[in-house]
């Protein structure tokens, strides 16, 4: 290899589809998350799962992506999902019920955890045969933190739900963090890597939990998988 080819910039490609929505499903976003929203309960074994009565999505992503953070900030609910700047603070399924027409899971962050490698191990185990297993599961958002990109612990979580047919999104989280510059090529990156699995949703959401960016997306993303809205 010659030194030009070292020197060559790694191709960024094409940046994914960016999703649009109608003022009318901007709206059904909003009123989704602005109704009750209750705690279901927070399950250890698979046997302690719910009836798959209603659409569930989940939220995945690395330990410390920011995922409570960002499930409080579209939910507008400070303390819906605990944030902590202990990777690792999630060890269960937690549930939630959005307006009976939705259920919303957090799962366990994967990646890097401050607890005994038994603990990791079964939770890890929990959330593979989660994701693997449940029929009612209609989408994954896989966050990724935009200050790093996807990750090996990323494309592994992805090759699973390539192989088990399993829809996902990834969203990036914390884009107030970096550079615009940075930011694009971050984009252009990862949207490379949805083009390659089979599994990944085209359109890549793009977030700010502090910020409030891509907020309102985000909501009206998730209403599309919601049960109708039903008339007051």
């Amino acid at each position: 290899m010659s030194s030009r080819d070292q020197d060559s910039p790694e191709p960024l490609g094409e940046l994914a589809t960016a999703p649009e929505f109608t003022k009318v499903q901007i709206e059904d976003g909003r009123l989704l998350f602005a109704r009750e929203i209750t705690f279901m309960l927070s399950v250890v074994q698979l046997e302690q799962l719910p009836p798959p009565i209603r659409p569930e999505i989940c939220f995945a992503g690395r330990s410390n992506v920011g995922k409570s953070s960002l499930i409080n900030a579209i939910t507008n609910r400070k303390g819906i999902a605990r944030a902590s700047n202990t990777p690792g603070r999630t060890r269960e399924l937690n549930y939630f019920n959005v307006d009976e027409r939705l259920n919303l899971v957090d799962l366990p962050g994967y990646g890097y955890a401050r607890a005994p490698k038994s603990s990791i191990s079964t939770w890890t185990k929990l959330t593979r045969s989660f994701l693997r297993g449940r029929a009612d599961l209609r989408r994954v958002f896989l966050l990724i933190d935009s200050r790093h990109g996807v990750k090996p612990s990323d494309l592994e979580l992805m090759e699973m739900l390539d192989d088990a047919a399993v829809t996902y999104q990834l969203v990036l989280t914390k884009t107030d963090k970096i550079k615009k510059v940075d930011l694009e090529k971050v984009m252009r990156r990862t949207s490379r890597t949805i083009g390659k699995r089979p599994a990944a949703h085209p359109e890549l959401m793009v977030t700010s939990a502090e910020k409030k960016t891509g907020l309102d997306d985000l909501r009206a993303e998730i209403a599309t998988l919601a049960l109708p809205r039903q008339p007051l």
